[in-house]
């Protein structure tokens, strides 16, 4: 739900931010519209959890890149669009020039958005086009009602090249992370393994 009239860019977000009445709330901006993210619920919050675990053993494994949940970032030159991803891969050298303390201004090589009920599949779709369009390689959506995940690539023409994974297959890291693979059930298990 949009949650203003007039267009904002990332630093009305950053002092919004300021304020004591919206210091416990996240937002997102598209196109200088901002909308509230509710705060997520049990099953979205250990989604978020597990993948970002999962990626962590990837860096961790003596890789300079970073994994992080809900980093405000912004496409260059656009300060009117902001996402906080739920998880989001950063390669090393995409944050070489990248501030500690600010929002960044690089999107994520890989964007991963958790779908919640008050989320479309449009708006998530919408939301990994932007991705892509501004340096993302790959954008998993996940649809915990679907127990599976959306793979978006760029297609010709600003479109999605869209791929369903469901709960009996893998994830791989395509050109983002080479080799790495996430088996589905992983983040839905089955109802023998539960």
């Amino acid at each position: 739900m949009a949650t203003q009239e007039r267009l904002l860019d990332v630093d009305a977000v950053s002092e919004l931010m300021r304020q004591p009445e919206f210091a416990d709330k996240r937002f997102y901006l598209i196109s200088g519209v901002m909308y509230e993210m509710p705060p997520v619920k049990r099953r979205h919050s250990k989604l978020s959890v597990t993948i970002s675990s999962i990626l962590l053993n990837v860096v961790d494994e003596g890789r300079l890149d970073e994994v992080h949940t809900e980093i405000g970032c912004y496409p260059q030159g656009d300060r009117r669009t902001l996402f906080a991803p739920d998880v989001a891969y950063f390669s090393h050298a995409s944050l070489s020039q990248q501030p500690e303390d600010e929002f960044l201004s690089v999107m994520p090589d890989l964007a991963i958005e958790i779908a919640s009920p008050s989320d479309s599949l449009a708006q998530l779709r919408r939301k990994a086009a932007i991705y892509l369009d501004n340096g993302s390689s790959l954008v998993w959506i996940v649809l915990p009602a679907e127990k599976g995940v959306d793979v978006c690539h760029s297609a010709a023409g600003s479109r999605l090249d869209i791929e369903f994974v469901g709960q009996d297959g893998k994830l791989s890291g395509d050109d983002v992370l080479p080799g790495f693979e996430l088996e589905m059930t992983r983040l839905f298990p089955s109802a023998e393994s539960s």
